[in-house]
Formats: C-alpha cells, sequence, structure tokens
C-alpha cells in the first residue's frame, strides 16, 4: 500500500514515526541526488545526535494502609527487624535519549568543500530553548558566512520556524532556498492536498541546478518501511490537524475509499 496522500503524509509526524521517516529521507535524498552530481560533486550523509529529555512512565501516588502486618522470622537477620515505611509519593524524573538529526552534504569531490547543505528539520530544530534550536542557529549563520547553499526541508507543522520579514502562507509544511551570496529566501509552501514540486539543488557556478524530487523520495521510502502497517488512517494524526487540513483529510479519505 502506497501512501494516501500525494504530497506528505502528516501521520509521518508521529513521534514513534518521525525520527525514523527522517532518517530514511535523508539517505534515500542522497541516493537520488549522486546520479546528477557525479564525477564532479558528492552527496555525503552526515547524521548528528542531540539529546531529548522524556518522561519515562507516570506519575503515581503509593498508599498508606492504616495497619501494615509485619511477618518476622524467628531468627531475624542483623537483629531487630523493622518496619520499612513506602514512600508516599513516587514521581516519575525526565531522561534524556538521544535524537538523530541528518544533514545531506554536497561537497566537491577534488576540494571536498561543502557546497550546498539540505537540511531535514527535526521537531528539537524547531523548539525554542532547546539545544539543538540554538545549534540549529548558530549553523543557519555559519552557513551564510561560509557562502554555502541552504535547501531547508521543513516537514514539521509544529514549531519555531526561521523569522522571515513577511508573513508565510496557511500551509502545513514548507521547503526554504538559500542561495549563497543572495539576499532573498526562494519559499515553497506545500499543501496536503498537492503534490511537492521538484525543487532547484544549487551547485558551484556556472554549473546549472539539480532537481530535487522530494515527493518522490517519501513516497519511495513510506514502500520501503512499510509504514502503513505502523499507522492506523482510522485515528487523526499527531499532531492535531488545523480545521482547514482535518476537513479535507476526512473528505479525501471518503473519496479514496479508507478509514
Amino acid at each position: 500500500m502506497a501512501s494516501p496522500f500525494p504530497g506528505m503524509d502528516p501521520y509521518l509526524e508521529h513521534p514513534e514515526i518521525c525520527e525514523d521517516f527522517h532518517a530514511n529521507l535523508a539517505g534515500e535524498i542522497q541516493a537520488q541526488l549522486n546520479p546528477s552530481l557525479v564525477p564532479k560533486y558528492v552527496a555525503v550523509l552526515v547524521p548528528r545526535v542531540s539529546y531529548e529529555e522524556v518522561i519515562i512512565g507516570e506519575t503515581y501516588r503509593a498508599v498508606k494502609p492504616d495497619v501494615s502486618v509485619l511477618q518476622v522470622d524467628d531468627k531475624p537477620f542483623g537483629g531487630t527487624a523493622v518496619a520499612i515505611a513506602p514512600p508516599p509519593l513516587s514521581v516519575a524524573v525526565a531522561e534524556e535519549v538521544p535524537v538523530r538529526l541528518f544533514t545531506v552534504e554536497i561537497k566537491g569531490v577534488e576540494t571536498d568543500a561543502l557546497v550546498t547543505a539540505i537540511e531535514i528539520l527535526s521537531p528539537v530544530n524547531k523548539r525554542r530553548g532547546h539545544e539543538a534550536f540554538t545549534a540549529y542557529q548558530r549553523k543557519l549563520r555559519d552557513l551564510h558566512r561560509g557562502e554555502v547553499h541552504l535547501l531547508e526541508i521543513d516537514l514539521l507543522r509544529k514549531g519555531e520556524r526561521f523569522p522571515l520579514p513577511v508573513t508565510l502562507p496557511d500551509a502545513p509544511y514548507f521547503i526554504f532556498l538559500h542561495r549563497a551570496g543572495e539576499t532573498h529566501v526562494d519559499i515553497w509552501p506545500l499543501e496536503l492536498a498537492e503534490p511537492i514540486p521538484v525543487v532547484p539543488v544549487p551547485l558551484l557556478h556556472p554549473d546549472p541546478d539539480v532537481g530535487l524530487d522530494v515527493g518522490l523520495a517519501i513516497k519511495n521510502v513510506y514502500g520501503r518501511a512499510y509504514y502503513q502497517l505502523r499507522i492506523d488512517y482510522n485515528k487523526p494524526p499527531r499532531p492535531a490537524l488545523s480545521s482547514k487540513d482535518a476537513e479535507w483529510v476526512e473528505k479525501h479519505f471518503r473519496d479514496i475509499g479508507l478509514g
């Protein structure tokens, strides 16, 4: 079964799927681009690790009985046996778990110089206050100062996007292209109801751009990873859709006989 969506599938944003999807998408983008890049350039997959705090378990209260019954052995070990009081409150605490982040870097074969960075945004990249958010903002500045092209693929509806001097259209997803040496940003709003367009990946002058078919990459990843076995399309996606998108999805599912 293929994804029932013509472009991005919002069910792939589920916390239990998102990281795996992003990792597979980065590898698929690398594989798609390299035949168009060689022999002068090569796409390299660069993984990084950040950390996310999660609560494992639930907060619960221990109930202390009015009367405790203690069974004592005839020959207690180490002296007189005493009753140990259970804690009246036990609270789950946050634990750090690793989060994998991925960049596809296009480098010159002869020089190994970074030409273009393709970033697939992770939830922690868009969460103000998280160390990955701060690190990513710093990386954007460094790429701009280093005259490196940047293609940002934002397939996440939640979180804080890079500030722009204009109000973005009311779309769930976006692709941003920051060309080195230019002061404007090219923007592709991505709607659930529409296929994702092929976008340009710039190289060094005078070499022409190469095309990146993000929609095809998503379809290939979806099929190979068998995400349909992990997704229940009878339930709403996480995070929740906007009212506009929820109405479209409901009608779309009826039209294709899903759910």
